[in-house]
Formats: structure tokens, C-alpha cells, sequence
């Protein structure tokens, strides 16, 4: 399993002005980011303790910030303003002082969170003698720091049951959206993360019907849910999740769950874990493999740059890897042999191309080659209707699975057939035919036609 945890970027993207405003972006590294604000909103004479639960307090609002894409969600392409209105003050090439700087390269990837939740605190705060506010009062720091409180007393004095996570990863930040829309077919930790998104704002919107959270596919619910949402919202009504759909879905939940408050609903762990890690590389085991080692040792057989290395089983090997570097190499990707967003989409793309514009002599084995899509119940089409043919041609000759009726509608005797053939060979038992059960009714179907 895979957890979605906040990370430290190594840069922040600061734009100069307030979110509407013309104005330039900078990108800093993000400890610098820190310390200019740091620097710009508390003096260096305060008491370290009181320094560092202000400095705290900064880092936490800019990471909730960072963690739940605010600005991204609102169609911007920054992370964060240089606005006290609207953020915290941030002044491009600001002096550092010299005491705030050594206390943030101790903690800058440490943040606050509240008991139970798993996105930084929305920390806010104010002086405390011109304005005051529900979060932090920065001169009510200093006071309590000269009582002998600690730093993370003085967080708790004004932010309640909270928590520091302390040595957070530092990386650079990867907006969520995987970089090609999500439709019927497809699947991943995308797939439920958008299927957990749609859930909760269904709570707030129930005219959008809730879809199932266990599966990582893209089925027909998902994309009626869809479809209603987008109408909701004055989307164009397409069923598939492209750049805007994926954004305007986080950009309302982020509302409903009031991430940019105090007292948020907040993100649990459920809601972050995933079954699969964010990549796929050497000795990853699971069903995903299965289907990488399917298309490459497909378009291996088709395209003389990448070796035949005869992949098989569900464990990323040294061969996965030689393949994976050798489709990188031809495609231009960076080679590190290991399978992120854009390695898969990339193969995928090439699969169905590769597919699409078979040779004439191989086109007698069109319909036996994986139409590149998870196939589920309540999908219709010709590629139903081709997999229902291989279906009955098994029930008919061996009765070993419930029978079908080629309708082209994957309906509940198309799923049990397909759950009997998962059972039967050991696959995960979800009734959605990837590379590994396609391949595996089709081996079935060969052998029995021999």
C-alpha cells in the first residue's frame, strides 16, 4: 500500500502579487522561501522558543497550501502568493537574519497537523496588537516564550490537540493530475483518489450519485458520476476526467472539506492510501506487472529496439527493466528503467498505435490482442462483444464457466465467466479483464481449439 504523504518541496512557486493580479512568479528553494518570510514577519530579538513556533506556524500554512494544490485547484499555475491578505509576506530578495535562518535549516521540513489528520495545519496567525485572528497571535508568542513555554506550548496554546511531524521527505513537487485524462477503461491510484474526492463532495451535492472506493477502474458509475458533476458545474459534459474536471473535482473538495481553516474536517489516512506504489520498478510485485510485462513483451515482438526477453509472472525483474530501458531509450523518456505516469501512458499510447496499424499478415490475431482498456461490467461495444465470443467458445466446450450471451453489454454472466477464469488461474478475483486475464482466456481458447 501507498500512502499519500505531504512533502517538503525542494521550490515553492511565489507569485509576486494577489492571485488575480498580472505579476511574476519566482521559484525558490523552499527553506529560502521560508526564511524570507520569516525574516519579513517576526524580529530576530524574540525569544528562540516564540522564533520557532512562528516559524512552525509559516511552514505549515504554505505546506497546506503546497499538499492540497489550492492555487492549481483554482486554475492558477503557482503555489502560493507574496500577500499577507491572502498568504504570508514574502519580498523577493529579502535580507535573511542571521538567528531565523540557522533556526529554519533545523526544522523546514517539520509541520503541525492535527490529531487524527494527515494534511499540514492551516496555520494561521496574526500580531496579536493590530489584529487579531482564531490561529497564532505572533506578539502573544513572545509573551508566553518569556513565561518558559516551549515552542510546541506555544503552538498548542493557540491551535489546540496538534502534532509535529518532524523530518517530512524533501522532493520535488508533482501536481496530481497524471497528465492524460482519465476515461472508461482506464485504471490506477488515480482512479480512487478521484472515486474518494467524488464521494465526499457527494455528501454536499447528493444529486452526484457515489461510486464504489475498493476498485482502481474507471468503470460505467464512475463515469455517470462524472457526467452529473460536470453538469453541475458547467463542465463540458464528457464523462472523462481531463486537467479542468480534475481540478475543479479539487477544487470542491477542498471547499466541502474546508482544508484553508482551522477547524477542517481535515484528510484522513484512508483517504490517502492507495494499493500501488507511485512507480513501478525492479523486484515490484502485483497484478500491474502482469500487464506491463504483457505490453512489452507485445511490442517487443513488433518493434526490433527492444529485446525479447520473454517476461512472465508478476514480479518486476532484471528483464522488466533491460525492456523498460530499452522502450525509454526508443521513445525518448528518461532512462531509469523505472515505470512512472508518463512511462505507462507512453506504453499504453504505443500499444494501441502499435495495435491499430498491425501488418496484414498479422491481422488474422487483431481480436485476440488486448484492446489496451480494463474491460468491466456494464461497458458496452465491440470489444465486449469480442471478449463474450471467447467466453462462450470456453463454456461451450468445456462448460467449466457460466454461459454468456454475446450481447456486447458486460452483464452479470460476463462478469461471472470472468471471475470463474480469474479464480481458476489464481488472478486477483475482480471481475475486470486486464492484460493478465485477456491473456489468459485467450491462451485457454487457443488450447482448446488445438
Amino acid at each position: 500500500m501507498n500512502v499519500r504523504l505531504p512533502i517538503v518541496p525542494s521550490e515553492i512557486t511565489v507569485h509576486l502579487a494577489s492571485p488575480e493580479e498580472a505579476a511574476r512568479n519566482v521559484t525558490v528553494p523552499f527553506p529560502e522561501y521560508i526564511k524570507n518570510v520569516a525574516s519579513n514577519e517576526i524580529y530576530p530579538t524574540w525569544p528562540e522558543e516564540a522564533i520557532k513556533a512562528n516559524i512552525l506556524a509559516q511552514i505549515s500554512f504554505a505546506l497546506n497550501r503546497v499538499y492540497n494544490e489550492w492555487y492549481p485547484s483554482l486554475g492558477y499555475n503557482f503555489d502560493i502568493t507574496s500577500l499577507p491578505t491572502y498568504d504570508q509576506t514574502f519580498k523577493e530578495n529579502s535580507q535573511f537574519f542571521e538567528n531565523i535562518a540557522t533556526i529554519t535549516d533545523e526544522i523546514f521540513n517539520d509541520y503541525i497537523v492535527k490529531e487524527g489528520q494527515v494534511q499540514p495545519l492551516f496555520a494561521t496567525y496574526c500580531d496579536g496588537l493590530n489584529t487579531t485572528c482564531d490561529g497564532l497571535s505572533q506578539w502573544g508568542s513572545v509573551e508566553l516564550a518569556k513565561e518558559g513555554k516551549n515552542y510546541l506550548d506555544i503552538l498548542k496554546n493557540y491551535y489546540g490537540n496538534i502534532e509535529i511531524v518532524e523530518n517530512a521527505d524533501v522532493r520535488p513537487n508533482i501536481k496530481t493530475y497524471p497528465g492524460y485524462p482519465l476515461r472508461i477503461g482506464t485504471a490506477g491510484n488515480a482512479i480512487r483518489e478521484i472515486k474518494v474526492q467524488i464521494n465526499r463532495i457527494s455528501n454536499n451535492y447528493p444529486a452526484i450519485p457515489k461510486v464504489e472506493e475498493e476498485n482502481i477502474f474507471f468503470t460505467p458509475d464512475l463515469e455517470e458520476s462524472i457526467r452529473i458533476f460536470q453538469k453541475t458545474f458547467d463542465l463540458p459534459i464528457t464523462g472523462e476526467v481531463d486537467k479542468a474536471t480534475w481540478y475543479e473535482i479539487k477544487y470542491l473538495y477542498n471547499a466541502v472539506k474546508r482544508v484553508a481553516d482551522l477547524s477542517s474536517e481535515g484528510i484522513n489516512i484512508e483517504e490517502v492510501t492507495f494499493p500501488y506504489g507511485e512507480t513501478l520498478e525492479l523486484n515490484d510485485q502485483g497484478p500491474y506487472i502482469r500487464a506491463l510485462n504483457y505490453l512489452l513483451n507485445f511490442l517487443s515482438y513488433f518493434t526490433p529496439d527492444i529485446p525479447k526477453l520473454n517476461l512472465e509472472g508478476e514480479t518486476f525483474t532484471e528483464n522488466t527493466k533491460e525492456m523498460v530501458l530499452s522502450f525509454q531509450r526508443l521513445k525518448g523518456l528518461e532512462e531509469t528503467g523505472i515505470v512512472n505516469n508518463k512511462t505507462w501512458n507512453t506504453l499504453v499510447g504505443t500499444y494501441n498505435e502499435t495495435k491499430e496499424n498491425i501488418d496484414e499478415e498479422y491481422l488474422y490475431y487483431q481480436d485476440k490482442l488486448y484492446p489496451g482498456i480494463f474491460l468491466s461490467k456494464g461497458m458496452e461495444g465491440d470489444d465486449i462483444l469480442n471478449l463474450q465470443k471467447f467466453l462462450y467458445t470456453i463454456c461451450e466446450k468445456t462448460h467449466a464457466i457460466p454461459g454468456v450471451i454475446v450481447n456486447g453489454v458486460f452483464d452479470d454472466l460476463t462478469e461471472q465467466s470472468v471471475l470463474s477464469i480469474q479464480k481458476k488461474y489464481n488472478l486477483p478475483e475482480n471481475g475486470v479483464v486486464g492484460p493478465s486475464t485477456w491473456q489468459k482466456i485467450i491462451n485457454w481458447t487457443e488450447e482448446l481449439s488445438e
